[in-house]
């Protein structure tokens, strides 16, 4: 099995930095490389009747900014500094862009989350990884529960 390159994604939540335990364990075992995804939706202004003005460029600024302190944060406390760590922000939809992230990047494999997305939401949208594990060009490993202990041998 060749693993060279980790695409790793994160929406910053505890389940998400569950799975950078399996990044850094298989980046450690493969002497792969992680890059570290975190995707920003579009922000869509609310049309209401509020007075309230929103300017949509300083939002998307400073979500960018935040996201990208976030992303350093995780890859200078969280990933030793032997395995080499990038962060990636794109825009658009989640699965899209982790998908084609890791078409364009030649990633080997990706590893995210799942979340428990339940109810008419799951029926009528179903969930990030459940629509990149069905379109995902590469194997995709989805790491659901902190509940089970992940040890590499």
């Amino acid at each position: 099995m060749k693993i060279k390159k980790i695409l790793l994604t994160t929406d910053f939540s505890d389940y998400a930095h569950y799975a950078l335990t399996y990044a850094v364990e298989f980046a450690d075992k493969f002497k792969a490389e992680i890059g570290l995804l975190h995707v920003i939706e579009p922000i869509i202004a609310p049309t209401d009747f509020t007075w309230e003005s929103y300017d949509i460029a300083e939002l998307e600024k400073k979500s960018r900014e935040y996201t990208q302190e976030s992303l350093d944060k995780i890859i200078r406390e969280k990933i030793p500094d032997k395995i080499k760590a990038t962060p990636i922000i794109r825009y658009g939809r989640s699965f899209e862009e982790i998908i084609r992230c890791a078409k364009e990047e030649e990633f080997d494999i990706i590893i995210m989350s799942t979340h428990g997305l339940t109810g008419i939401s799951h029926i009528l949208f179903g969930s990030t990884a459940e629509k990149v594990v069905r379109k995902s060009p590469v194997p995709v490993l989805t790491v659901r529960d902190p509940e089970h202990k992940f040890e590499m041998l």
